[in-house]
């Protein structure tokens, strides 16, 4: 999760909804200046188009990579027994029931 700057100059920074110890999920708060982390965390904001921008050059990076997975799925997939089951670390009791 990223740090977003607003159009109005306010920042959206990830927190993480905690309670009793365990972690709910995460979400973006909205803050402004007067706020006392906002110094800190306004130089690393990019705006929501640097993000869409940067995103976009990670999913073009990533074509060359996803097309060797594919390649390599491929030729394991050929190599693998056509009725062998998903196997279990532990074949007896299955996934730790923890």
């Amino acid at each position: 999760m990223y740090v977003i700057r607003l159009p109005n100059g306010n920042l959206q920074v990830p927190r993480t909804a905690v309670h009793e110890g365990r972690i709910f999920g995460d979400a973006y708060v909205e803050i402004g200046p007067s706020d006392p982390d906002y110094a800190r965390l306004s130089k690393q904001a990019m705006t929501a188009d640097e993000m869409e921008e940067r995103q976009a050059a990670w999913q073009a990076g990533d074509e060359a990579l996803r097309q060797e997975f594919l390649e390599f799925a491929r030729l394991v997939g050929d190599q693998q027994p056509a009725e062998r089951p998903p196997q279990w670390p532990d074949q007896a009791t299955g996934p730790d029931p923890a």
